[in-house]
């Protein structure tokens, strides 16, 4: 059975009986791990740890041109043109000498040889126990190296992995080792100590090495170790002395350890498993003929050009079907050198004498051996040597199995036996995109029929979430599971498309005293590419399993993950609107969580992102080290923040209904919206719907915060010449008191002391007749704009708003359809009764420390933050 990796224990003991099944046997592979689409680094031991490869003597002599500290390499002395550094010490390579390794292309001094701890790429997938797939996605501008071929990445060829610091060529990918972060238990393993999982190279600037406390970071080359749970870092001779426990670092007390996670990942890609849209993932296996692999450059020993030629080779007849083939650079002249070649390009590390070249067409053998004892028979042909081969395995005269697979993936298989053990299997699928506010047996009657679920004990709907409009289902079967989670990603129920996640199950009885881990949301579609680079960080720096992509699914998967976590916090990275969205789903589901109300803290890649400026996280996301933010946040202080409820009232539609008859009028439902910042109406919401529409008419040029506000700035423009007449089409109460309006334009209703991206509309003027706005008062500001001029002031800090009125229960009465908007989300609202009141218990919000803002900021103008974090958040 084809798995995502392999087991690999103590062997049994001498009196034990065994029944070997098919789901016993386990298969594994670097090309499988490609199909899935993860793969990992060469040269890093997991945290799972690795084994000392145990090298045949013919690999041994046959590939090894000198003696080395590490098995695989084929190393070769070469003359050096240009300025080089060694990848082992990092150090510059003075004189005309050095030594590369022909296959993985390692460069370094030879006084490093002897200590090199590095291994060689051929070598890498043999010395992983347990082999976990990576999650290639498009890699980012920076300059990064690629960990199979040590050479630099460049452009869109080049891959990355969500989860480790895995960096690749989209052509070198299938021949990297699946050595990625084991991040949850499938209730075979144990997890509860960990060792430092190793990744070479890519490390950040200025890192120094925790054994002799230099400089370990190259810009150069591929050089120095990172561990990728606690991210202290070392050098490659130096990583092997150090404490192999891995105590998970500063971020321990936010961080989900491993072993407090199980998933049955069977049958599904990791992709699947960390939520990963398929969007991102780059499809690396399927090379047809159209577009062929692209070739590779294999060192060889000088000659000149002219007595080279490239030749294909395909790796066994499934890369002839598929037209899969690596070029390779040989002489003109046929010797044992063009074998050993094309197994270096495959990343072979076995001897020569276990291969053979069939020539394409002909398919006629051309053993090593015969080639060197031919006493000059190619010379006396005529035609010239074939340009495509096809490697093969030479026949053995014992064949007990036969894989009928390529060379590559045949070098790689394992298979093991194992104990029968009757593993529990459950697997949770979150299904959403169904209606809203529906019995549990309505529910039930939708899943069964759209998805073909049957009721019996494989699947069973074990919760139902009403608001959101979602299901957990609980399946028994990895067959059946697997079936409805394709099913559901091509179902549409009334119109609208489903979802489906992989939801894991936390053990929070394994969670350490004390720990309070993150849940992070992160909306990839805010701040243009900085929500992707955040989501791509912190899947590195923490579990991926306690980091979401809000755009796949929204909010409840996240929450129904931490459904059982005594205590966590919430970190949500994107605009008001992301926060707001993030809150009304807690508000929800708030019933079914053990933390009812945990702390949320804000990353602001919003335009306005006012809630952030109160709170202290900035005007806006600018670049800072995601690191940084989790200390940060992990230090914030808790504050209440009131939650407003307003009410659009229902409207009578009907014409029949108008002249006075009720019975043939029908209601519209009345409309019920929650209010964290402000709500408005007038002139402000009719700019706000004017941005909305433009934005999303053209979506790709509103990527930057400036251009943004300069849009905004432009439309406002245009409303210049709107009169003061707001007042004659509402009527205002106040805690069930009249309240005679201005001549305004437009009318604000504020819960937090910051607007319009950081404006201060109150003013900080005393006045007798209203108490100081604080976020957590129970009481909503009432002011008034004349205009858009009057905003503009308001925006430059030269006049505040039009105070009216404080309250804590609003009732409007609109006699025409007007703009409004609530926290930036416009629309057109019809006449009739909007009411505003508080909605539930208030939130818990994390606010950053003064010690730390200070830090940060630095040097920072007064302007960028909002009036309540200079005086305290109230």
């Amino acid at each position: 059975m084809l798995t995502s990796g392999y087991r690999e224990g103590p062997p049994p003991p001498p009196h034990c009986d065994f029944l070997l099944t098919s789901r016993e046997w386990c298969f594994a592979s670097r090309a499988t791990m490609a199909e899935c689409g993860v793969a990992d680094s060469p040269s890093a031991s997991p945290v799972h740890g690795k084994k000392k490869a145990q090298q045949s003597p013919v690999c041994s002599s046959s590939r090894s041109r000198y003696q080395v500290g590490s098995p695989g390499h084929c190393f070769k002395r070469v003359t050096l043109t240009k300025p080089t550094f060694c990848h082992n010490c990092s150090d510059f390579i003075w004189g005309l000498v050095g030594f590369l390794c022909e296959v993985c292309n390692l460069m370094c001094h030879e006084k490093c040889l002897k200590n090199l701890r590095v291994t060689c790429s051929c070598m890498a997938p043999t010395l992983v126990q347990v082999p976990v797939a990576h999650c290639f996605g498009p890699a980012g501008l920076k300059k990064r190296f690629c960990c199979v071929c040590r050479k630099p990445t460049e452009g869109n060829a080049s891959l990355r992995c969500e989860v480790c610091e895995m960096h690749v060529h989209a052509d070198c990918s299938v021949f990297s080792c699946a050595d990625c972060r084991l991040c949850h238990q499938d209730g075979t393993q144990t997890l509860d100590t960990f060792q430092h999982h190793w990744r070479e190279g890519n490390l950040p600037t200025g890192a120094r090495c925790e054994g002799c406390r230099r400089s370990c970071a190259s810009s150069d080359v591929l050089a120095g170790m990172r561990c990728e749970w606690c991210g202290i870092t070392s050098h490659a001779a130096c990583y092997a002395v150090l404490p192999p426990a891995c105590k998970l670092g500063r971020l321990a007390s936010v961080l989900l350890p491993p072993s407090s996670v199980q998933l049955s990942s069977r049958n599904y890609s990791k992709m699947h498993c960390y939520r990963i849209a398929e969007g991102s993932h780059h499809d690396m296996d399927e090379v047809g003929p159209s577009s062929p692999v692209a070739p590779r450059e294999t060192p060889q020993t000088s000659s000149s050009e002219s007595a080279k030629q490239a030749v294909r080779v395909f790796d066994g007849d499934d890369a002839l079907k598929r037209g899969a083939f690596r070029l390779v650079s040989v002489p003109r002249v046929t010797r044992k050198e063009e074998l050993e070649a094309a197994l270096r390009a495959f990343y072979l590390p076995d001897a020569p004498q276990r291969y053979e070249l069939q020539a394409l067409g002909t398919l006629q053998p051309l053993h090593s051996e015969d080639v060197l004892n031919r006493n000059g028979t190619l010379e006396h042909k005529k035609d010239a040597p074939p340009e495509a081969w096809v490697l093969r395995a030479v026949p053995l005269d014992t064949e007990v199995l036969k894989v009928h697979v390529s060379l590559r993936q045949m070098n790689q298989t394992r298979f093991y036996a194992t104990e029968n053990r009757n593993h529990v299997i459950q697997v949770s699928l979150l299904i959403g995109g169904l209606p809203l506010l529906l019995p549990r047996e309505e529910y039930t009657q939708l899943v069964q029929e759209h998805l073909s679920v049957k009721s019996d004990d494989d699947v069973c709907v074990c919760v139902c979430v009403c608001s959101p409009g979602a299901v957990v289902l609980q399946v028994s079967c990895f067959s059946e599971a697997e079936r409805v989670y394709m099913l559901a990603k091509d179902t549409a129920v009334c119109g609208k498309q489903l979802t489906t996640l992989v939801i894991p199950h936390i053990l929070h009885n394994k969670l350490a005293r004390g720990a309070c881990p993150m849940l992070v949301f992160v909306n990839p579609k805010s701040g243009g590419m900085k929500g992707r680079e955040l989501l791509y960080n912190f899947r590195k720096l923490l579990n991926p399993h306690q980091v979401f992509d809000i755009s796949n699914g929204g909010p409840l998967a996240g929450f129904h993950t931490f459904r059982e976590v005594p205590r966590f916090r919430v970190l949500v990275c994107g605009g008001d609107g992301t926060v707001g969205w993030v809150l009304g789903v807690l508000e929800a589901i708030r019933h079914k969580l053990a933390c009812s109300e945990p702390p949320m803290g804000i990353v602001p890649l919003g335009t306005g992102n006012d809630l952030a400026r109160v709170l202290r996280w900035g005007p806006g996301y600018s670049g800072e080290d995601p690191h940084h933010i989790l200390l940060s946040l992990e230090e914030a202080d808790e504050v209440l923040m009131d939650r407003w409820t307003i009410l659009l009232d229902a409207q009578d539609l009907s014409e029949d209904a108008s002249q006075g008859d009720p019975d043939s009028g029908y209601l519209e439902p009345p409309k019920i919206v929650q209010m964290n910042n402000y709500f408005g109406l007038g002139i402000d919401a009719e700019v706000s719907l004017d941005f909305h529409q433009a934005r999303e008419g053209d979506p790709d040029k509103f990527t930057s915060r400036f251009h943004n506000k300069g849009v905004y700035v432009k439309v406002g423009l245009q409303k210049l010449s709107h009169t003061r007449n707001l007042h004659k089409h509402l009527r205002l109460q106040v805690d069930k008191q009249e309240i005679e309006l201005p001549n305004i334009e437009g009318l604000i209703f504020l819960n937090i002391p910051s607007w319009g991206s950081g404006a201060d509309l109150w003013g900080s003027e005393g006045d007798s007749r209203f108490g100081r706005p604080r976020i957590d008062d129970g009481m909503l500001e009432v002011l008034g704009v004349t205009g858009v001029v009057h905003m503009g002031q308001v925006q430059s800090g030269l006049r505040s708003g039009i105070r009216i009125a404080q309250g804590n229960y609003i009732r409007i009465t609109v006699t025409k359809p007007i703009p409004v908007q609530v926290d930036g989300e416009p629309w057109i609202q019809s006449s009739g009764h909007i009411i505003i009141s508080a909605a539930g218990p208030k939130v818990r919000m994390l606010r950053k420390s003064k010690q730390k803002q200070k830090k940060s900021s630095g040097t920072k103008d007064a302007r960028s933050e909002s009036p309540s974090s200079r005086e305290g958040g109230h």
